[in-house]
């Protein structure tokens, strides 16, 4: 996830959502023993109501890159920030959309 970028009209864009909302945030790094154990820690300092049935996994043709989507109950526009630069933060992270 990246910072929110403004919008022609010029609000940023996590504040046109209405909290609390359905968000999903799909991580994706390198497939390795850690990287799930690492993710979902940090998903559950940031959303301690995780519903673990709301989180789907998915394995690269090659099994190099693991994505996995979570779809959390976020209660504000701070949250879904702080959760995504925790995760950037992550050396085993690549990506955050």
């Amino acid at each position: 996830m990246s910072v929110p970028r403004e919008p022609e009209g010029g609000a940023p864009v996590l504040a046109l959502l209405q909290f609390p909302t359905d968000y999903p945030i799909r991580v994706i790094g390198r497939a390795s023993d850690t990287l799930r154990a690492r993710i979902d820690a940090i998903f559950s300092a940031h959303v301690p109501d995780l519903d673990p049935s709301a989180t789907t996994e998915r394995l690269s043709g090659n099994g190099n890159f693991l994505s996995r989507c979570y779809t959390i109950r976020a209660v504000s526009a701070a949250q879904v920030t702080a959760l995504a630069t925790d995760l950037k933060a992550c050396p085993e992270v690549l990506f955050v959309i």
